[in-house]
């Protein structure tokens, strides 16, 4: 099986993001999907020889989205060009509401009142084609599939609106007029439903771009160019010379050359080095991966990261791993599946969204006849008018938005303090952790580097290891939070219990074997305790595997942290306080949208259908108001969301 994530064009709601899902998911040999809106790509696992990503690409393609499968189709070009065009089409469509309302209430006037409903007839009816084509567009092909979404919504509302007005326009007087029934047309609402569904895209657009911020982030830290050592030609002082080269162009095993100030294009390792504080090494910062500050120190031999920087110094490095292969890759690649992962409640969310349109298509059909019942035929554009405004203010988008955007911020924050999120389950669980089990060294402790294990007997434990940098004060911080931290050693009674003692730690048990870690994580499971499990080595993967939450040291072994749905780059254990304190904002954020979200709908449906002016209050929202306060909802999630990064 192959899991790859793939970028998502054309989706606007949670229905879209949905449909999409659905319609992956139904394809042969895809074994599993999930789609993201705010991050505006899928990740999906499938077996390649069943099915092929072009075959995926024409799948999406008939309900109208995208794939972007191309290597020279540039996702940031695509979106680029999109909210240009979109951006032309809401200004092009508030010129038309514009005009529309002008000759429709009769602030201009070309003549008799049948001209000026024909006047606004044509502009409405160019809107349609242009501004809302796209609308109409993507419902037909979503209805030949048996599928609607937002767009469904949009085109049933603004087509009933401008039918109905285009009828009254030609033949009102002949049909209406003549049984005493007053008439009026709607193209102002035509308009102006599609005027406000396109302003709300438009700054929704906005605010995620600044939501993904994380992602274009880290994608910033790698360089566009590398210094390519040319072995074969000398500089004047009789070193190799080299030329800058973008970094497409490398291939493994070329010899890359650093100089102070400048970013580590690839993975790689060091063939020599000087600066003029070591003669042999350079001294690179490494922060942006391991979250220490402190330069360090690489010699011939040493491994190099790309995107960290050579802060003093210059040096050779031979590129072992390129393009999707390096660190920084992965690391990008892990926050982008976690972007697009789904924590439980999203679930449910995204099942409500697939019968939400369907269900408010019902329910204004049902105002519709519940206007006529009561006032007969007499109350026909009444009836009408109630039930487009229910169509367009009943919005799934503001639901649809209220985990995925929270989620995609509260990830990114975390992956800029350090802490890589794999998993959007660990986000919500982590807030209901109350027992954290740790293993002792390598994650409460690193060895010293200046000792003789062979003497091991002889040595006093500070002399074998040290306790890492603020362990303590993070062992405290979490105890604060009401967990109980549990630490396991492999070490003999006495050593685990001098270090128990110096991280704060009243819970320990030594001289254990992988399958103890295990056991302790599921007899604290019994007791009903939410567990979460740290390590970092091999040895640690079972219990990593059984935890709730399952936290990798970033500097452990390649099975801790595959098995883990949580990385810690760096040694700082503070980053786990951090992430719970994170899970908690992130999830209570959830909470307020989805909150607002159902409020809005409880409150504004009712109003939309007149249901005040059954009890004689006149007051409804109007189809033109009802585009607009949808646009408003999402508007809204979006940026509450967006608080998060400022936290």
């Amino acid at each position: 099986m192959t899991k790859r994530t793939i970028p998502v064009v054309g989706m606007a709601c949670s229905a879209c993001a949905a449909s999409v899902e659905r319609r992956l998911g139904k394809v042969e040999g895809v074994a599993g999907v999930s789609v993201s809106l705010p991050a505006r790509q899928a990740v999906v696992d499938y077996d390649e020889t069943q099915v092929t990503l072009e075959q995926l690409k024409q799948a999406v393609n008939e309900i109208g989205f995208d794939l972007v499968i191309e290597q020279d189709r540039r996702v940031e070009e695509i979106e680029r060009s999109e909210l240009r065009v979109l951006r032309r089409k809401t200004l092009l469509s508030w010129l038309f509401a514009l005009l529309v309302m002008a000759f429709s209430m009769g602030w201009v006037s070309v003549g008799s009142r049948d001209a000026n409903n024909q006047v606004a007839f044509i502009v409405a009816l160019l809107n349609l084609i242009y501004c809302g084509r796209d609308f109409y567009i993507k419902t037909f092909r979503q209805l030949r599939v048996g599928m609607a979404n937002m767009d469904t919504l949009v085109c049933l509302s603004t087509a009933v609106a401008f039918l109905f007005s285009t009828f009254n326009t030609f033949w009102g007087d002949r049909v209406w007029g003549a049984r005493g029934i007053e008439w009026h047309t709607y193209f102002d609402a035509s308009v102006m439903i599609i005027t406000f569904v396109l302003t709300g895209r438009l700054l929704e657009e906005r605010a995620k771009r600044g939501a993904a911020s994380s992602i274009r982030t880290l994608m910033g830290l790698q360089p566009k160019t590398a210094r390519l050592v040319n072995r074969q030609s000398l500089s004047a002082d009789g070193r190799p010379s080299s030329s800058m080269v973008p970094i497409s162009t490398l291939q493994k095993g070329d010899i890359v050359e650093v100089q102070a100030g400048e970013k580590i294009a690839v993975d790689g390792t060091v063939t020599w080095a000087e600066s003029f504080m070591q003669a042999d090494g350079a001294f690179v910062d490494e922060a942006m991966i391991t979250g220490e500050p402190t330069p360090v120190l690489k010699q011939v031999g040493s491994r190099v990261l790309a995107g960290t920087m050579l802060q003093q110094g210059r040096l050779h490095f031979r590129a072992q791993e390129i393009g999707e292969q390096t660190a920084l890759a992965g690391i990008i690649r892990m926050v982008e599946q976690a972007q697009s992962s789904k924590a439980p409640v999203q679930r449910v969310v995204d099942r409500m969204a697939l019968i939400f349109v369907p269900v408010v298509a019902g329910l204004s059909l049902l105002t519709l006849v519940v206007w006529l019942l009561v006032g007969g035929m007499a109350m026909l554009p009444q009836a009408i008018l109630s039930a487009v405004a229910v169509l367009v203010v009943a919005c799934p988008c503001a639901m649809g938005l209220a985990t995925p955007t929270a989620l995609m911020v509260g990830i990114g924050k975390a992956a800029e303090k350090g802490v890589l999120v794999k998993d959007a389950t660990a986000i919500e669980r982590l807030r209901k952790v109350d027992a954290l089990v740790t293993d002792k060294t390598g994650t409460l402790t690193i060895p010293n580097a200046n000792i003789d294990f062979t003497k091991a007997d002889q040595l006093s434990f500070d002399e074998r290891e040290q306790l890492k940098p603020h362990a303590r004060e993070a062992v405290e911080a979490l105890q604060k939070r009401g967990i109980e931290v549990y630490m396991m050693s492999g070490d003999r009674e006495d050593a685990a219990a001098y270090w128990a003692g110096q991280a704060g730690i009243g819970h320990w048990q030594s001289r254990v074997q992988p399958q103890d870690k295990e056991d302790l994580v599921r007899r604290l499971q019994q007791e009903g305790r939410v567990v979460a499990m740290v390590g970092d080595g091999i040895n640690d993967s079972q219990a990593l595997a059984t935890a709730d939450v399952s936290i990798a040291m970033g500097r452990g072994t390649d099975v801790a942290m595959d098995v883990a749905q949580v990385t810690l780059m760096g040694d700082d254990l503070r980053h786990i306080d951090d992430a719970v304190a994170l899970s908690h904002r992130t999830v209570s954020m959830i909470h307020q949208n989805l909150f607002w979200a159902f409020v809005y709908n409880i409150v504004c449906i009712p109003l939309a259908a007149g249901v005040l002016r059954l009890f004689g209050i006149d007051f409804q929202i109007t189809p033109m108001w009802a585009s607009a306060l949808m646009a408003l909802s999402s508007i809204s999630v979006v940026l509450n969301s967006f608080r998060l990064k400022y936290t």
